[in-house]
């Protein structure tokens, strides 16, 4: 199988996965509310470059890691679970009016970087692109264009969602209103975990 070949399938793959809800387009959408989309750009940055990096370092060999020691891919899960529920609960009870204030801080570009090595959703489509779409001839070529790809892709749908959320900040305008999107946003986040955890449970 050449890239070429594959390139059709990948860009279609990265888009299904940068546009379906996920950890990370949940936590942008509620960032969108919470702090608007200007404040969240690093946020967005921090997503879509982190993911590009993971991408990377899997196809230069860190996916070897968890072929020979399967048990720790089992680990990472649950990590990301608690760390996920941690999250989520930070939304539910996320005070949208504290945003205008200095204490109301939006996710960082190296926190949302960081991030993706702890969202179990981004392992699963980065293993997935290198060990599916790249082909065994001329890998670090079609490493480089899968990145290139993944990015292109990840940004613009990325920012949508953080779009979504900064437009719904202008219409609920009602403290009730605001507190009901952000426990929509963390009842997403954790069903987000449901078809991770159960793959995780057939290992």
């Amino acid at each position: 199988m050449s890239f070429w070949s594959s390139f059709g399938p990948l860009t279609a793959f990265a888009l299904v996965a940068s546009i379906t809800p996920g950890p990370n387009n949940t936590m942008l959408a509620a960032s969108g509310l919470n702090h608007g989309f200007r404040r969240s750009i690093p946020h967005i940055l921090g997503v879509t470059l982190g993911f590009v990096l993971m991408i990377g370092l899997v196809g230069l060999g860190l996916g070897v890691v968890f072929d020979r020691f399967p048990l720790l891919y089992v680990w990472l899960k649950y990590v990301s679970a608690a760390y996920l529920l941690w999250l989520a609960w930070k939304i539910a009870t996320a005070h949208p009016a504290s945003a205008q204030s200095a204490a109301g801080q939006p996710i960082s570009f190296l926190q949302a970087a960081g991030f993706q090595w702890v969202n179990p959703k981004a392992w699963i489509i980065a293993i997935g692109i290198v060990s599916a779409y790249l082909p065994h001839e001329n890998f670090l070529y079609g490493l480089i264009l899968a990145c290139l790809i993944c990015g292109l892709m990840t940004l613009p749908c990325v920012s949508l969602w953080t779009s979504f959320g900064a437009i719904m900040r202008r219409w609920l305008s009602q403290p009730a209103l605001l507190r009901g999107f952000n426990l929509t946003m963390a009842a997403l986040l954790v069903a987000s975990l449901y078809p991770l955890m159960m793959e995780a449970g057939t290992h």
